[in-house]
């Protein structure tokens, strides 16, 4: 009776050690299609950077940029060499990114706009005008959900399905992709990348996106102009309007002190 006990358990043993490795080859292959919450242990990364003074680059931590960047993506360009990388997050529209094209047209600076699926459906003649005048239109998915929450089938829906409508639209492929809320992780990494995008975070930010808190003129072009630095990838938010108010002065101050505003298909690390 005690041999069959024992050997009933190590069946058990077993096939729960098979489990596990099948479990693991799933995952090994980005298979998983459960939702992942903390609950499973995965970790999230918000996106967080500390300034630095007299326009030295900001300390955006070793071990994201390192993740980041051994996953394909960017948010810091080379020391030394004066060049922005200006990018807008769209959500949706306020009825200032007009201001804010023609302000770019008139300074012939082109920037990157990360686009959710809302702003495409209701302001798809803004994104038109983008396209024709030579900026680059960035995935910033369709509903804005923090990539860690979702699994990596919902990923690439949220991913693809603005690609594609992107392009159906306009013939335009798009190939960064900004993550909602700043929020990622290996996994989201790996995904976005084996999906043939480049995650794009940033080194400068500010409190512009409530409409309801906006800075003043002079406050926002202080912060702005005093934390300029090499290599920035700057992320402003077009719903303010102070940054439309304020980007025609920091453009030509940023241009007197030596910047060169490029794209991010010119990157340089």
């Amino acid at each position: 009776m005690k041999k069959l006990k024992m050997e009933s358990k190590t069946i058990i043993t077993i096939m729960a050690i098979f489990a596990i490795f099948i479990i693991s080859v799933i995952s090994a292959n980005n298979q998983i299609l459960s939702p992942v919450n903390s609950s499973l242990g995965e970790k999230t990364i918000g996106w967080g950077i500390k300034r630095a003074k007299n326009n030295m680059q900001p300390d955006v931590g070793a071990s994201n940029k390192t993740l980041l960047e051994e996953n394909g993506g960017i948010c810091l360009g080379k020391d030394m060499k004066k060049i922005i990388y200006l990018t807008f997050d769209e959500g949706y529209e306020a009825g200032y990114t007009d201001k804010i094209l023609n302000t770019l047209k008139e300074n012939d600076v082109k920037a990157t706009f990360f686009i959710t699926s809302h702003y495409l459906n209701t302001a798809s003649d803004l994104v038109e005008r983008m396209i024709k005048e030579g900026h680059e239109v960035g995935n910033h998915t369709v509903n804005h959900k923090s990539m860690p929450s979702i699994n990596n089938e919902q990923i690439e829906g949220e991913i693809m399905r603005l690609h594609q409508a992107v392009y159906e639209k306009f013939g335009y492929e798009m190939k960064f992709l900004r993550p909602p809320k700043g929020e990622f992780n290996q996994r989201t990494l790996q995904k976005t990348a084996a999906l043939g995008y480049k995650t794009v975070m940033w080194s400068f930010a500010y409190f512009d996106w409530d409409e309801k808190k906006q800075p003043s003129i002079e406050e926002s072009e202080k912060m702005i102009i005093d934390n300029l630095h090499c290599g920035e990838i700057m992320l402003l938010h077009p719903n303010s309007k102070t940054n439309a108010e304020v980007l025609d002065a920091i453009i030509k101050e940023a241009k007197k002190q030596g910047y060169e505003f490029k794209l991010l298909e010119q990157f340089e690390m």
